[in-house]
């Protein structure tokens, strides 16, 4: 008789294989302990490690404990009192409901619980070593449960060969506890390590205390607090102010149904509501609680319940980036030097911003009032610059726009931050810029030149501050210039120092935003096509993507071999930089594996402004400063640069004063 090749494994393998998907590290323990004394209405929980949490972990709690006669089922495959059947899956209240964590645990570890579901000192004390049942007896216990795990992997020495240093597991148990006592701001978490207290809440409910206790004092003060709801989601939580940034997305929490989860949609919205506003690689500091009907998401979908399924997952992206940009637009978001990056409490340090911008040549601007629809640019330089800024003088007329931008182009480009322009429904407002430049002022080169530039009324916007909900943008008098980079400004508040490279550029990208959206009605031949070489292989993709160009109004046409010429472009392209401009787009395009057209019309937009914008080390006059300041107030998001770097820093009459030692 042949003997059968597949057999049923032995149940000690098959909890050991499964204990492999469920405990992946102490900090895997210290979750699913956690989990379940706030599924048993604990509100205290205490968890102490030793040894980065492979030598015990104990967590003690509250809770409701376990019944005596349910205690050493409790440590059986799959055995809960979550669900009941199948239709319970698709409405999961509980963080624990597969039955996988006791007896996972128990599998490669040695496990004493003790546990009580009443006052009145009558418990159960159950150790089990390896999976293997040693003791079942009673015990004198208070209510709740006490679970201590020791010596964790102890008979599958190739796990415990494969964990990291003892402060590497420690990080993870604590970011761990952070995240649920985030999550449970009710609750009181404490956290010990050999000894020494690494975190305490008060389970007062008060979640701004337990951002307190987790990143400090000073972040909890930067953040801003958020509460929407729709028809099917409800969001609350805290946002941080754009100036408190990391290097890393740990600091970005979301919640579902009291649990953690781990989302590149919800995180890609996110970082799309903080756009512009935030540094190249920078993540903002963020707890945000998602509110919905269970139904409307599946935890079932990761062994470690990490990752969640939303069934209208697009509607909830949409809801979450509107309504933190819908905060942070109603804020004015002027940073105050001194400011800390935050980590978790107690890893604090204090920074200098550093600004870099390059030099060269300065290419036209939106700046320019001068006219001539249909006319292309010229000029380069400071003074090209000079004649920019100074023509603004002219601009104090009637506002109309070019006509209103397609609603298509509305839905699928609209900047993050909605456009600092508005359509021809404004017509007949009037400027906000005071007229108070003569014409003798402007230059000699400007009076010489046979030039002409782009109308005021292609490129003013309403004044920013008739929009209702958005804080006005501070009345500011010039001081000075400092290094030909910094403008120095004061207002009855304070201090305040314009980056005028950074600042300029916010004015040029939300101008050239707007003109990306309709670029083929700009785009004009050229006398002379300008010739661009790639690689081989870039030839042959680039070939296959020339219709992306068009849409940004940029005619680009496959010569041969490895060449193409530009035969035409919009005539508000700054001029010089039409070479490199449409270099670096090609890059982008081909380093993109699918490509969006809002995102390329952006990034069109960001390369326009920085080459066209004024760089530092660049001496600007009196009027000149006030029509960029002017410019800039008008801007819809004029805090920072399209790179995310600040604008405006400010120093208040107090912070000078306990500088100079005025006050203690």
């Amino acid at each position: 008789m042949k003997l059968a090749k597949i057999h049923i494994l032995d149940e000690h393998i098959a909890n050991q294989i499964a204990a492999g998907e469920v405990v992946e590290r102490p900090a895997s323990v210290v979750k699913e302990l956690v989990e379940n004394a706030i599924d048993a209405g604990s509100t205290r929980i205490e968890v102490s490690v030793e040894e980065g949490g492979l030598q015990s972990i104990r967590v003690k709690d509250n809770g409701s404990g376990i019944e005596a006669e349910d205690c050493e089922t409790a440590f059986y495959r799959h055995a809960t009192s979550k669900i009941a059947n199948g239709r319970d899956l698709f409405q999961i209240t509980s963080l624990g409901f597969r039955g996988e964590a006791l007896p996972s645990i128990a599998a490669v570890s040695k496990v004493s619980l003790l546990t009580a579901t009443a006052d009145d000192g009558k418990g159960r004390l159950i150790d089990i070593e390896g999976g293997n049942l040693i003791r079942n007896e009673d015990s004198p216990s208070g209510r709740g449960s006490d679970l201590a795990v020791r010596e964790l992997f102890f008979n599958t020495p190739a796990r415990l060969k494969y964990m990291k240093s003892i402060q590497t597991e420690l990080g993870h148990i604590s970011d761990a506890m952070y995240r649920m006592a985030l999550a449970h701001p009710g609750i009181s978490f404490t956290l010990h390590h050999n000894g020494n207290q690494l975190l305490h809440t008060l389970g007062n409910g008060d979640l701004l205390q337990v951002i307190a206790a987790v990143y400090g004092t000073s972040a909890a003060k930067a953040m801003l607090p958020i509460t929407a709801e729709d028809l099917d989601y409800q969001i609350s939580g805290y946002i941080s102010r754009p100036e408190w940034t990391r290097s890393n997305r740990n600091a970005v929490t979301t919640i579902v149904g009291g649990r953690y989860i781990r989302s590149n949609g919800l995180n890609a919205a996110i970082m799309r509501a903080y756009h512009t506003l935030l540094p190249i690689n920078r993540y903002p500091l963020l707890v945000l609680e998602l509110d919905m009907h269970p139904s409307l998401v599946d935890v079932n979908v990761h062994p470690a319940k990490l990752e969640v399924r939303f069934s209208k997952e697009n509607e909830l992206y949409t809801f979450v980036e509107q309504e933190i940009r819908k905060v942070l637009l109603g804020q004015s978001l002027i940073p105050r030097p001194g400011k800390e990056t935050i980590g978790p409490k107690g890893s604090s340090s204090f920074i200098q911003e550093q600004f870099a911008f390059s030099k060269g040549s300065v290419p036209p601007s939106p700046l320019s009032t001068e006219v001539g629809k249909d006319s292309v640019p010229q000029g380069s330089g400071s003074s090209f610059c000079r004649q920019q800024l100074s023509n603004v003088e002219h601009s104090a007329r009637e506002f109309r726009t070019e006509g209103q931008i397609d609603n298509q182009m509305t839905r699928e480009t609209a900047p993050p931050y909605g456009s600092g322009y508005q359509s021809s429904s404004s017509q007949g407002r009037q400027n906000n810029v005071s007229n108070n430049y003569s014409n003798s002022y402007r230059p000699q080169e400007i009076a010489a030149s046979p030039k002409q530039f782009p109308s005021a009324e292609e490129l003013w916007a309403p004044p920013r501050q008739e929009e209702p909900g958005l804080p006005a943008f501070p009345e500011l008098n010039y001081i000075g210039q400092h290094h030909g980079t910094y403008i120095i400004a004061q207002n009855d508040g304070g201090l305040y120092l314009i980056d005028q490279h950074a600042a300029h550029e916010r004015i040029n990208y939300e101008y050239f935003y707007e003109k990306f959206g309709r670029p083929e009605d700009a785009s004009q031949d050229l006398l002379l096509p300008i010739t661009l070489e790639f690689t081989p292989s870039e030839s042959r993709q680039l070939s296959e993507r020339l219709h992306w160009f068009q849409q940004a109004g940029v005619y680009l046409e496959h010569f041969g071999g490895q060449t193409f010429l530009i035969r035409s472009l919009p005539y508000w392209f700054p001029e010089g930089e039409e070479k490199v401009i449409v270099e670096e787009m090609a890059e982008w395009v081909l380093s993109e594996r699918l490509i969006d057209l809002a995102k390329l019309r952006e990034k069109s937009s960001i390369l326009c402004s920085c080459k066209a914008s004024i760089k530092a080390n660049q001496k600007l006059t009196e009027q000149e400063v006030e029509a960029l300041l002017s410019r800039l107030a008008a801007c819809r998001q004029p805090y920072t640069c399209p790179h995310g770097r600040p604008i405006v820093i400010s120093f208040s009459s107090y912070d000078l004063e306990k500088l100079f030692k005025r006050v203690m």
